[in-house]
């Protein structure tokens, strides 16, 4: 299953876990070759065993952990953009917050009780 044809629409929900891990895993190892990698040599700059590498790139293994580390390296992390939620402000919390807003300054008591200018 080739990712190459931008007509060709995924049907995410109908593929198997099985089918998910092998895209990603073929997804993993066109980048390296393309960045001319070595297995020996992105799982070395990972941090993980060739045998990881290899079982991330089959489809049949591997950590999220270690998935991480291999997308770092492959400069690949912006696949996880999908994962970044907008924060979402209430309208009445965005109102208490200006409302709240100091609008003025105010003079500076002093903090000296003998320095009061008492009318007595």
């Amino acid at each position: 299953m080739s990712m190459t044809n931008e007509h060709t629409a995924i049907q995410w929900h109908a593929l198997s876990d099985q089918a998910l891990l092998e895209l990603l895993g073929n997804f993993i190892k066109e980048t390296r070759l393309s960045q001319n990698l070595t297995q020996e040599q992105l799982a070395n700059q990972a941090g993980i065993a060739r045998s990881t590498l290899s079982l991330l790139e089959k489809g049949t293994g591997g950590t999220i952990l270690s998935l991480i580390q291999v997308l770092r390296i492959l400069d690949q992390l912006s696949i996880f953009k999908q994962l970044q939620r907008p924060v979402q402000v209430s309208p009445l919390l965005l109102a208490k917050q200006a409302k709240a807003q100091r609008k003025r300054a105010s003079k500076k008591q002093s903090n000296n009780p003998l320095s009061t200018n008492a009318d007595w």
